[in-house]
């Protein structure tokens, strides 16, 4: 059982890494730290497409992460 959430939660954490590469940039530089920070509060900035796949899943992988992290620490 150990080995098992231990290499489901390397695999896991290899996808985030991956998901989180994979997107694209929201903001750039000091400027876009202002404006889009208000525009994504504020619903302006709707993710589309692939960007909209891409955050799901890195939200998805994420929360696994997490649960798989207590797992691991429990049985260990």
């Amino acid at each position: 059982m150990e080995t098992i959430a231990v290499s489901l939660l390397v695999i896991d954490t290899i996808a985030l890494i991956v998901l989180v590469l994979l997107q694209s940039g929201k903001s750039a530089g000091l400027s876009g730290a202002i404006s889009g920070g208000a525009e994504q509060l504020f619903g302006k900035q709707k993710a589309r497409g692939i960007d909209a796949v891409l955050h799901r899943s890195t939200v998805v992988v994420g929360v696994l992460f997490f649960v798989l992290a207590f797992l691991v620490a429990y049985v260990l």
